[in-house]
C-alpha cells in the first residue's frame, strides 16, 4: 500500500469530508466539518498562502495537515502547521510526508519559524522531537456535559449591561469585530496575532459555517458589546464549542466574561445541545477558573512544538 500526499481539492466532496472525518478522529474535542474545511479553504487571506494538504492510500483519506503562514501576526516569518493522521492509521508515513511537504511549503514562503500543535501523549511528542521541534508552552482541552452536569445559577445582571446574542448584531457586527481584535490582543500564546482588515474578519470569521450567532453572547454597556462568548456548533452532533471568550480592558474585573458565557452555555442546553467543548492556555488562570466553575473537566493536553529555520 502506498501513501502520497496531495492538495486538498475543496470542491470534491470525499476530499473535505475525508479531511473532516481524519480531524474528528485525531480531535474528537475540536468542531470540524466538510462546509467547515471548504469555507477555510475559500477564505484563508491569500497572504497566508494557506495549503491544506491530505494524505491518501489507496483512496482512502488518512492524514491531513493545515498549513500557513501567520500572516496576521505582528511578527512575520511564522509559519503554521498541524499535521494529524487517523489513530487507526498511524505507522505508514503519513505524518512525515505531510510534514515534510508542510515545511517546503512554508519555507518557500519566507518563513522562519514553524509552530505545531502536538498531542500531549509520547508518540505524538517523540515525532515531534524526532524532526527537530522543540516543546513550548501546553494548552488543555476541556469537556462539559451539558446534559448530566448541573450549571451554576445565572449571576445578576449588571443594571448597566444588557445581554444580546451576536444575531443583534446581524445588520452590522463591527461592534463584535472591534471587541475580537481588542481582546486578541491579550490573548496568551506563542504568536502574536492583529485583527486589522474588517471586511477580512466579515469573510473568516463573521461568515464561517460553524458560528452560532443565536448561542454567541455579548454582555453590553451603552449598546455596545464590551464581553462576549462565541459559540460554536455543527448542526448535527449535539455539540458546542467555544471558540472565544473575553473581556475589553476597561470592563475587566466585573465577571462580563463568565456572564456571557453561562448565559451562552444555558441557551446551548435549552436548544438541545449536549456537550461542550472549549480550549485553554495553560497559563490563562482567569479563564480556567471560569471554566472549572462552570463544570468543565479537562479532557486532553496539547503542547506548541517550535522549529528555527536557517
Amino acid at each position: 500500500m502506498t501513501v502520497i500526499v496531495r492538495d486538498l481539492r475543496p470542491d470534491v466532496p470525499a476530499d473535505t469530508e475525508g479531511f473532516a472525518r481524519v480531524r474528528h478522529l485525531a480531535l474528537p474535542f475540536i468542531l470540524f466539518t466538510p462546509d467547515s474545511v471548504r469555507h477555510n479553504a475559500a477564505h484563508m487571506p491569500p497572504e497566508a498562502r494557506y495549503r491544506p494538504l491530505i494524505a491518501e492510500e489507496d483512496g482512502e483519506v488518512i492524514g491531513t495537515a493545515q498549513v500557513h503562514l501567520a500572516h496576521d501576526s505582528t511578527e512575520p516569518g511564522q509559519g503554521l502547521l498541524n499535521i494529524h493522521v487517523r489513530p487507526d492509521r498511524t505507522g505508514r508515513g503519513a505524518g512525515g510526508l505531510l510534514l515534510r511537504a508542510g515545511e517546503e511549503h512554508l519555507a518557500a514562503q519566507g518563513a522562519t519559524r514553524l509552530l505545531s500543535w502536538v498531542l500531549d501523549e509520547p508518540a505524538s511528542r517523540a515525532f515531534a522531537q524526532r524532526h527537530g521541534y522543540r516543546g513550548s508552552r501546553p494548552a488543555l482541552f476541556l469537556r462539559l456535559d451539558l446534559a448530566g452536569t448541573a450549571l451554576p445559577p445565572l449571576p445578576r445582571t449588571p443594571p448597566d449591561v444588557e445581554l444580546r446574542t451576536a444575531a443583534d448584531f446581524a445588520d452590522d457586527p463591527r461592534p463584535l469585530f472591534e471587541l475580537d481584535a481588542e481582546t486578541m490582543l491579550d490573548e496568551p500564546g506563542d504568536v502574536d496575532f492583529e485583527y486589522t482588515d474588517y471586511d477580512a474578519w466579515v469573510e473568516q470569521y463573521w461568515k464561517h459555517p460553524l458560528l452560532d450567532r443565536d448561542l454567541t453572547v455579548a454582555a453590553c454597556v451603552d449598546g455596545r458589546p464590551v464581553a462576549f462568548s462565541v459559540a460554536y456548533t455543527d448542526g448535527a452532533t449535539g455539540r458546542y464549542s467555544t471558540a472565544m471568550t473575553g473581556t475589553a480592558r476597561a470592563h475587566r474585573g466585573r465577571g462580563l466574561a463568565k456572564l456571557a458565557k453561562i448565559h451562552s452555555l444555558y441557551r446551548a442546553r435549552a436548544a438541545g445541545l449536549t456537550e461542550a467543548f472549549t480550549g485553554n492556555d495553560a497559563g490563562n488562570e482567569p479563564m480556567i477558573a471560569i471554566n472549572r466553575w462552570l463544570g468543565y473537566e479537562v479532557c486532553a493536553t496539547e503542547v506548541r512544538y517550535v522549529r528555527e529555520l536557517g
